[in-house]
């Protein structure tokens, strides 16, 4: 069974073409509010579920979060591929700086993974508030993904790059 998100409750939280805009535990400026130190925000969830999810070839959604977590399941899968050839910490930390400058396809642009999965922007500024958001969520995602892709001494743990063979949802990770 595949894992769902657990912000299933989304009142009072600001929406970006049907994506929630979670708040993010993240010191990187962007959309997304601040959250709480302590508790456990989406990307937590996504890092944590990320081994378990990528083996299902169906992703049944029960809510809204449970987009923003197929993209941020996806979004990892990509990362990971992206740091399968880096031997050392400083290698990675250089592959996912280069995947964050890279330019963040919003729905209906060519690019973006699922095209089904979010409707069209109703305004330029919906999809610009959307590509500020997923900006800010693939680099915090980037930055705590290399906190359990590489042990402390800065040797890959492969025990996760082993992950960067799998396809998600049948989807191919560039």
């Amino acid at each position: 069974m595949v894992y769902h998100s657990t912000f299933v409750d989304d009142e009072g939280i600001t929406k970006a073409c049907g994506c929630p805009l979670l708040p993010l535990k993240s010191h990187i400026r962007g959309p997304a509010p601040v959250s709480d130190q302590a508790t456990t925000d989406i990307i937590d969830e996504a890092i944590t579920f990320f081994r378990a999810n990528v083996f299902f070839k169906n992703f049944d959604i029960q809510s809204p979060a449970d987009k923003l977590l197929i993209y941020l399941t996806f979004y990892i899968n990509v990362a990971l591929k992206r740091l399968e050839g880096c031997r050392t910490l400083a290698e990675g930390t250089k592959a996912v700086i280069n995947l964050g400058l890279e330019d963040v396809p919003v729905p209906g642009e060519s690019g973006f993974p699922f095209p089904g999965l979010f409707p069209l922007p109703g305004s330029m500024q919906e999809a610009e508030l959307l590509r500020n958001y997923l900006k800010q969520i693939r680099e915090e995602t980037s930055g705590r993904l290399l906190s359990v892709a590489y042990r402390p001494n800065g040797t890959p743990n492969k025990w996760w790059l082993a992950f960067a063979k799998r396809k998600f949802i049948n989807t191919i990770a560039l």
